[in-house]
């Protein structure tokens, strides 16, 4: 068997932030949903069923969970945020796909979400 691509999801993360372009979504805050997945580049750890040779989603979610602390205007510098800070953490990873969705975005409407979605390659 060879493998073609191996990649760790995290889905549907929900939380809350203080991230948005209204000064007012910076000092209420809102709930988010993050969907991710990253593209390991090390397959050793499938036959050998060691935790060497790849990543834990725990200190994934570590990462994503302290940058969205940090307050921004855009969705889509979150996003790059994030995904900079995997890369300079987790030398396995070599692509990354990031959704961030604002639950309840300041544009009425029922059940509105806006969202971005950034993927990225390592350099």
């Amino acid at each position: 068997m060879k493998t073609a691509e191996y990649i760790i999801e995290l889905n549907e993360i929900h939380m809350y932030a203080y991230h948005g372009v209204i000064e007012q979504e910076r000092s209420i805050g809102a709930w988010y949903t993050i969907d991710a997945s990253f593209t390991i580049s090390d397959f050793g750890c499938l036959e050998n069923d060691s935790i060497e040779g790849t990543v834990s989603y725990a200190d994934i979610y570590d990462t994503i969970c302290e940058e969205m602390k940090k307050p921004s205007q855009l969705l889509e510098n979150v996003c790059y945020r994030i995904s900079n800070r995997i890369y300079s953490r987790f030398a396995h990873v070599s692509a990354i796909s990031i959704t961030l969705r604002k639950d309840t975005p300041p544009m009425g409407g029922d059940r509105l979400n806006a969202a971005v979605t950034i993927r990225s390659t390592r350099e």
